[in-house]
């Protein structure tokens, strides 16, 4: 059975790994690396210490055939990565183009992707000149996530998603935005609530294509999940338990 390894900094890869159990069969093992949370605020040079690290370790440890580095922040900041088994998460910056009515798009990622040239780079090679394109900082919408209150707070999220991207929406008037953190799509039923008339996209569709492209997956009789985590264990637990995921956490220390 093919076995594919997903990682992130720690509720982001749930919703890569969603797509993958809905459309084939295979070992999946999911490595939450909460001790290293967020990596949208690290330097560019302590994040690339933790990732490669990190898949470093997981190869050895689990001799997975595909590792997914399950966010967009290091995908992007970090540029390709040297191994085939390796896949990286983008924003879908040429389907929202294509998507957007206006030639106006928003992208929503981490503070440090935000400032960077690499984001400007992928946009000069993904986005016609045509299209206009607001770059939006969400970290703050991250850690909405990654406390858990996105399951038991809902009127709180929605207040502080309202006044985060109300008025920039308005201002910069929108009708594509890429959820361009994994993070993102677990909010995604009040962004549709708040903001209607805007199409969201979610990253973690042209993840299956690649895998796709690459293996016949879908072969597999059966399927596995396990989930790891290097920080608290039992929180992440109950907070899995409340959106449905009946797993054990395991703790990895990555060394």
């Amino acid at each position: 059975m093919v076995k594919i390894v997903v990682f992130d900094s720690g509720f982001g890869s749930l919703s890569i790994i969603k797509q993958i159990r809905k459309k084939m069969k295979a070992e999946v093992i999911y490595f939450a690396d909460h001790a290293n949370f967020p990596y949208g605020k690290k330097s560019i040079l302590r994040l690339q210490r933790i990732v490669f690290k990190t898949i470093n370790f997981l190869e050895n440890e689990f001799k997975p055939d595909l590792i997914i580095v399950g966010s967009n922040t290091p995908s992007i900041l970090l540029g390709k990565f040297n191994s085939s088994k390796i896949i990286g998460v983008y924003p879908p910056l040429r389907e929202a183009s294509k998507k957007s009515k206006y030639s106006s798009i928003g992208i929503l990622t981490t503070q440090n992707v935000v400032k960077s040239k690499k984001l400007d780079a992928l946009i000069r090679q993904n986005v016609p000149k045509k299209v206009k394109v607001l770059k939006i900082n969400a970290s703050p919408l991250v850690e909405l996530v990654e406390s858990g209150k996105f399951i038991n707070q809902k009127q709180y999220c929605k207040n502080k998603i309202k006044l985060i991207l109300q008025k920039q929406f308005e201002d910069y008037p929108i009708d594509v935005v890429t959820l361009s953190s994994t993070h993102l799509p677990f909010i995604l039923p009040i962004l549709h609530q708040l903001f209607p008339k805007i199409q969201f996209l979610d990253p973690s569709e042209a993840i299956i294509t690649k895998i796709m492209k690459r293996h016949s997956y879908i072969k597999s009789k059966k399927s596995t999940f396990t989930i790891y985590s290097s920080g608290k264990t039992r929180l992440f637990q109950t907070q899995l338990n409340k959106i449905g995921i009946k797993r054990k956490v395991k703790f990895l220390k990555i060394h």
